[in-house]
């Protein structure tokens, strides 16, 4: 064999004699040369110095995470990279999720808006957590009688009438119907609603009512009406939020009226039967005018030789005897609180047996007032269907999906919406320091002619400027709820009939009640809450009429209730004062969202129902309340 040249290996009996060669810096290196195939046969079977092929890095790291027993989960992660990534791309990647082709620059923004892509906007986040905290609050405890509960006992129809509209009516189209509708601004939900009838005479009223309310100056039906009276007559349940003022009592007042003759011309009423219909308010004075209301037009047909329909109010501070002498006789129609109606109902000096019809008046209200769960004790008195109505200026959408438990396929008439102010009201607003109040009431009286309205929170408060008015020489009548029941009926008479100029009052005085030619009501103090600001000014621009509205402000007034009032002038295009104009929302652009304006908890526009002080008042009182029953329990078991 020959030898090659120093510095080369040798061929010697198949082995591969490997040379050393020492370089400049005295280190040992090893040179490896190519074989032929030869060559890497005989190299493969040898036993000692073998040959090492060089491994890639990827393969070595693939070796070392098999060990470890970690590839599977690497290889499940790229998998999952695989599957969101688009068909185009996965030939571009690596085995790792990596681009080979794409600089990280670009790596990262394409990312970033895959990222933003799925990220949801701020308003469907906002619009998300308003419903879980609706969903939250929202009562579950459904608005039925406890019988009907447990008995799983549902009504899939309304109760039917005997009363239908006119055949032209029915024969027009509903395209005609829906401009009526429009015209007038009267918003209508439910199953097949019916038709709006623009007269009285249309509605099949008997003359003596007619004649009853033409001389009242009811000439032709609001807006409500047109679209109420029809609906209840026809015998269905009912949701009716229109402006104070717009006359909402005589929706359920003539239909009862009806159905009430209706029974005593087919079987006269015996002692100890009814009441056939029930009316139930959330303060006497209400009540009473509610009462008196029915009467009139019983007296009208009464005196055209109908049948006498029996009425009784049954409310608090007054004779349990005399109303029960009244029961005694048999009635058809019963006017009541809450309360009073409770005990009655409690102590069996009355019955619902025969009731088919029943309305709470001013229904929100009844609920915020702590009433809700009388009002649930009292379904449970019913034995059989009942029409059921529940009517209010301002009612929020929580009230609304609430009392909807207790409807059957309910018709939802809105004119305007719930818990705006009325358009006929001129609303002015003004800064007056605390200890200037008193002083400037005197100067705002001057503004219009009696009759005039005075509010005010506090029973103090009230007793304060009726005082101090009567030292000026103001004819005035003072009512709130620290005062007998005689002596408040005796204010509202008084000032009712014009023989006092001014009526001093809290909020007892703002819901529902009517009188006649108020020009002016003063806020001597700004509500805690935004609704009953809407039922006290509601006291003026009644029917038609225009009034005026002037509130003070200070310093010591809530700065939510102050932004719901903001946007409340915004809303009636009336004038906003620099102090209020200045006052901004943290959530300002979440204000209107959708069809949703506002909170839809309390039905305040200045704020949503994340940021609702009326939501947080009431939380806080259920844990104070939840903390005193189990103190209180937790003593009386001692005891």
């Amino acid at each position: 064999m020959d030898t090659k040249s120093e510095g080369d290996g040798q061929y010697l009996k198949g082995r591969i004699v490997k040379p050393t060669i020492t370089n400049e810096r005295g280190n040992n290196s090893k040179h490896f040369r190519k074989l032929n195939k030869s060559e890497e046969k005989s190299s493969s079977d040898s036993n000692d110095d073998d040959y090492v092929p060089y491994i890639p890095l990827k393969e070595r790291r693939k070796q070392q995470l098999l060990k470890t027993g970690r590839l599977g989960a690497l290889l499940l992660e790229e998998d999952r990279a695989r599957s969101t990534t688009d068909p185009d791309d996965e030939e571009d990647e690596d085995q790792y999720g990596r681009k080979s082709n794409v600089s990280l620059l670009d790596q990262h923004n394409e990312l970033k808006k895959k990222a933003e892509a799925r990220k949801e906007s701020a308003l469907e986040k906002q619009l998300k957590e308003e419903e879980k905290i609706l969903e939250s609050v929202a009562e579950k405890k459904a608005l039925m009688g406890v019988a009907e509960l447990a008995k799983g006992v549902q009504y899939d129809d309304p109760i039917k009438t005997g009363w239908k509209p006119p055949h032209y009516i029915l024969a027009l189209s509903e395209d005609c119907h829906e401009r009526v509708r429009r015209k007038n601004r009267i918003l209508v939900e439910g199953e097949n609603p019916p038709p709006p009838i623009k007269t009285f005479k249309e509605m099949k009223f008997p003359r003596p009512i007619l004649n009853g309310l033409k001389r009242k100056g009811i000439n032709k039906p609001t807006p409500i009406q047109m679209q109420g009276l029809p609906s209840v007559l026809l015998g269905r349940d009912m949701i009716g939020i229109a402006f104070t003022g717009s006359g909402k009592t005589l929706v359920f007042v003539l239909p009862i009226i009806m159905f009430c003759l209706e029974q005593e011309k087919k079987l006269p009423f015996i002692q100890n039967e009814g009441p056939y219909g029930l009316i139930i308010c959330p303060s006497r004075e209400l009540a009473k005018q509610t009462f008196e209301i029915i009467s009139y037009y019983c007296q009208c047909l009464e005196n055209d030789g109908m049948p006498r329909l029996r009425i009784c109010l049954c409310i608090g501070g007054t004779s349990v005897r005399d109303q029960l002498e009244v029961v005694r006789r048999g009635i058809h129609i019963m006017v009541a609180t809450p309360g009073r109606l409770m005990d009655m109902l409690d102590k069996k000096m009355v019955n619902l047996d025969i009731c088919r019809y029943l309305c709470l008046d001013e229904a929100d209200r009844m609920i915020d007032m702590g009433f809700e769960e009388d009002v649930r004790t009292i379904f449970s008195y019913f034995k059989g269907q009942r029409q059921t109505l529940l009517f209010s200026a301002t009612m929020p959408k929580k009230i609304q999906n609430f009392a909807r438990s207790a409807l059957v396929k309910p018709v939802t008439v809105n004119v305007g919406r719930a818990g705006a102010a009325s358009l006929d009201v001129i609303q002015e607003v003004e800064y007056v320091k605390q200890e200037a109040k008193i002083v400037h009431l005197l100067d705002t009286l001057q503004k219009t002619a009696p009759p005039v309205l005075i509010f005010a929170e506090k029973k103090q408060d009230v007793d304060a400027i009726h005082e101090y008015l009567l030292l000026k020489g103001v004819e005035a009548v003072a009512i709130h709820g620290g005062k007998d029941q005689e002596e408040r009926s005796r204010s509202v008479e008084a000032f009712r009939k014009g023989q006092k100029d001014v009526l001093v009052g809290t909020d007892v005085a703002s819901k529902g009640l009517d009188f006649e030619n108020i020009q002016h009501v003063i806020n001597y103090d700004m509500p805690e809450d935004i609704e009953n600001y809407v039922h006290r000014i509601g006291r003026t621009g009644r029917s038609g009429k225009t009034g005026i509205a002037t509130t003070f402000l200070n310093k010591a007034c809530d700065e939510s209730v102050l932004l719901d009032l903001k946007h409340l002038l915004i809303e009636a295009k009336q004038k906003v004062p620099q102090f209020l104009a200045t006052l901004q929302s943290e959530n300002e652009k979440y204000l209107d969202l959708g069809d949703e304006r506002g909170c839809s908890y309390c039905g305040g526009l200045g704020h949503r129902i994340t940021d609702c002080p009326k939501l947080e008042a009431m939380q806080n009182k259920q844990a104070s309340n939840i903390g005193r029953r189990d103190y209180l329990a937790n003593n009386s078991a001692d005891w």
